[in-house]
């Protein structure tokens, strides 16, 4: 078990995250790439990886074991910025961090020598590394991204109505049932036994797609602090599939035809930053049952996304929903001639079975 020790201010400095972190969904997805559980949210996303990918498994894997610790300096906070701001962080990680993070990896496994001469801060190493993880991030992550900011935005939502009903106490109390806020601690299922003091710094609250059941936090106390917890898969849905065709007028009037009729617009316009069902037939001034359908009709156009938050039901609207209100098109979205690298990171918490151990319920995932 992780036990995260909360003082007063650390509670007035507890924030979520506003975006998925580019390098933490990367490293995590590539977890899931591999342990095949949960097929039915993951099983379409890893039969269209795999054909994408290019070699880039074997060169991760020594470094991103199955289970087990993995180095903290690969996803570094700059991540929230964007996957090229990570890329740049991570390879201006200190010489000594790299040393001893390896070091921590290499204690119980012989690790390929252009790990080790990354190690001692070799820039062809480096290059290796970056081209992998950029390869594999334009793979694996980035014709997905869409989506998968859509469900960290719906995840915000469902914490931001805890954080308001609740305060910093009811938005830790709504985190995952892997997790129980036990003032002034927070305790996580985890597959070591650990404390992480927080010592004033706050917490991040990172929720990540491919993180499942058990949150993730670095092994370095010393990091800032930051726990990734995975967003609720409602109905095991699974990510569509890349939207790689250019948003022409013919589609945009397939999806506007489903929006047919004042009401229904007025409806989209009326979930703003999100709303419970309730809360929209008021907004918009129709019958609960009228405003549940016509949500439901928005849902399969891929404009709302929809999320259980205790026994309320949340909507949201989608990048692709929020850009039909603007006018515009997806700001995220897959080019032609293949995905395109857009994706941005936050700071990660972790798991250790030796130094550092990413782990989720019976499937842990490498980390630290």
């Amino acid at each position: 078990m992780l036990r995260v020790h909360f003082t007063e201010l650390d509670l007035a400095r507890v924030r979520m995250a506003n975006r998925p972190d580019a390098l933490w969904e990367t490293v995590l997805s590539f977890h899931r790439l591999r342990d095949k559980q949960a097929e039915m949210v993951y099983g379409d996303w890893r039969a269209e990886t795999r054909t994408r990918l290019n070699g880039e498994t074997r060169l991760l894997a020594p470094l991103i074991p199955l289970r087990g610790y993995f180095p903290d300096f690969l996803t570094p906070a700059e991540g929230i910025i964007g996957a090229d701001a990570a890329m740049e962080a991570l390879r201006a990680t200190p010489g000594a961090r790299l040393h001893a993070e390896v070091a921590r990896l290499s204690a119980d496994r012989t690790l390929p020598a252009w790990i080790q001469d990354l190690a001692q801060g070799a820039s062809p190493a480096f290059d290796r590394l970056l081209g992998a993880l950029r390869a594999y991030h334009a793979a694996a992550v980035a014709p997905y991204w869409p989506y998968l900011q859509a469900r960290v935005e719906a995840d915000r939502a469902g914490r931001g109505r805890a954080l308001l009903d609740g305060g910093a106490d009811g938005l830790l109390a709504s985190l995952p049932p892997t997790t129980r806020w036990r003032p002034p601690v927070l305790e996580v299922d985890y597959p070591v036994d650990r404390d992480l003091f927080l010592n004033g710094r706050g917490l991040l609250l990172q929720p990540s797609f491919f993180c499942r059941r058990t949150p993730v936090t670095y092994r370095n106390a010393e990091l800032t602090p930051v726990l990734v917890y995975p967003v609720e898969h409602a109905g095991e849905s699974a990510p569509p599939r890349p939207l790689r065709q250019p948003v022409t007028a013919s589609t945009k009037a397939h999806w506007l035809g489903k929006l047919v009729g004042q009401t229904r617009s007025a409806v989209l316009q009326g979930v703003g930053g999100g709303c419970t069902t309730s809360e929209l037939a008021r907004r918009v001034g129709v019958s609960l049952a009228s405003a549940s359908q016509h949500a439901s009709v928005l849902r399969e156009a891929g404009l709302l996304l929809t999320l259980r938050q205790g026994g309320a039901v949340l909507h949201t609207l989608t990048p692709l929903g929020a850009a039909l209100l603007r006018g515009g098109t997806p700001a995220e979205r897959v080019p032609e001639q293949g995905p395109r690298l857009t994706a941005e990171h936050g700071p990660r918490l972790t798991s250790e079975q030796s130094p550092r151990l990413t782990t989720s319920g019976t499937d842990p995932s490498p980390r630290r």
